[in-house]
């Protein structure tokens, strides 16, 4: 029996063109396409704000074995432009989900495709870089069509979506203390104190210790859990807020998230950040690290194809110490750029980019990477315990 399923078509602004099978949404969408290593947390990847005008090509060959949860979601919607994989799991087996990858991603209104080459895919864009594409899955372009698409789309470069993805308003995260705690299997045998809801048992956590101002660039829900959990209360505000706002709130300390597109293009966040350096203790991740780079009048580029998985090897210059991180990103810090006062701290062992700085006269620091991890391995979850020394050292 045929597939019933329309052809769908993914053209590169190269020229190149692959047929496969449509899932998800039935439309067109543009953007740029690029790659991601990690073998699972397919549904983070998607709900990702840091992915804002982007397809996401998996390398993985199998997507969509476990399902989706609402729980597991990074945000409030997809962000993802597409989804590019090899073969589509149309029966997930997981007793936690609540519908097919397919199901989740037409609800969302985002087209998939599943059946190309994702390998030839990857080594294309490795060797010729993230490039734009076009993805059609409702049939109504031809492939020529689809091409001249891609090249008249927009370039990430000069992109600000963070003005999409941020807050609309200031809010208080998770007041009650319901939504950052860490779900856990019941050992007879253990003595920490476990908190019932729904029929899960949840790790207790203690009362906050420091309020702290978090910017929304595009931030991701784990890095509230992992702030919250580390004795933190936030309180998230839109990525315009002036500085001055921010230091009225009297915080111990100021983080900087996540977010997508060009770090160059945000210079009304740098100008309000920059009054924020000799102020408040600020720690940056991602994007967030980027625009402490422009504070302090360096510089960033784009990378080739960027560093976007689970398995990417970090060295911490300081101790000599190696993690293996998970990335998402599409640009880095010029460390030539950088002022005599910032000490770069970490670098990427795999093509030695900047991975985490340090003012060194000021508490302020941040990494490239993502400590939260969401999905991939926990190796640098101890940065969030170093912001609060940072402010307690600070007070």
């Amino acid at each position: 029996m045929a597939d019933a399923r329309e052809d769908a078509i993914l053209a590169l602004e190269n020229g190149t063109v692959f047929v496969g099978k449509g899932f998800g949404a039935r439309t067109i969408n543009t953007g740029e396409v690029c790659f991601n290593t990690s073998m699972t947390g397919y549904q983070e990847i998607l709900t990702d704000p840091s992915y804002r005008g982007q397809f996401v090509a998996l390398t993985c060959p199998l997507i969509g074995n476990y399902g989706v949860s609402e729980l597991d979601a990074e945000s409030s919607q997809v962000h993802v432009r597409g989804l590019v994989i090899e073969e589509l799991c149309e029966i997930p087996s997981n007793w936690r989900s609540e519908q097919s990858l397919s199901d989740y991603l037409e609800k969302n209104g985002v087209p998939g495709i599943e059946g190309i080459d994702t390998r030839a895919l990857t080594k294309i864009l490795r060797v010729s870089g993230a490039m734009r594409c076009c993805l059609c899955t409702d049939g109504s372009l031809t492939a020529d069509e689809c091409v001249a698409k891609a090249r008249e789309s927009d370039p990430m470069e000069g992109s600000d979506f963070v003005k999409e993805v941020t807050t609309p308003e200031t809010y208080k995260w998770d007041p009650d203390s319901t939504l950052s705690r860490e779900w856990t299997i019941v050992n007879p045998t253990t003595t920490e104190e476990l908190v019932e809801h729904e029929g899960s048992m949840y790790r207790a956590m203690d009362a906050p210790k420091y309020h702290i101002v978090a910017y929304d660039f595009g931030m991701k829900k784990n890095i509230l859990r992992c702030l919250r959990r580390n004795g933190f209360e936030v309180t998230v505000v839109n990525s315009r807020t002036p500085a001055s706002e921010v230091l009225a709130m009297d915080p111990d300390g100021i983080f900087l998230s996540n977010g997508p597109g060009d770090p160059a293009a945000l210079g009304y966040i740098h100008e309000e950040i920059r009054q924020l350096i000799d102020k408040k203790p600020l720690f940056g991740i991602c994007l967030g690290h980027q625009v402490l780079a422009h504070a302090f009048g360096g510089k960033t580029f784009k990378l080739k194809f960027g560093h976007r998985g689970g398995n990417h090897p970090v060295k911490d210059l300081r101790t000599g110490k190696i993690s293996i991180t998970s990335q998402n990103h599409g640009f880095a810090v010029d460390s030539a750029d950088l002022p005599d006062s910032i000490e770069v701290t970490h670098i990427n062992l795999n093509d030695e980019t900047v991975e985490g700085m340090k003012h060194k006269e000021y508490p302020v620091f941040s990494v490239q990477y993502h400590p939260e991890a969401a999905p991939g391995p926990h190796d640098a979850e101890y940065f969030f315990k170093e912001f609060a020394n940072l402010i307690d050292q600070t007070r």
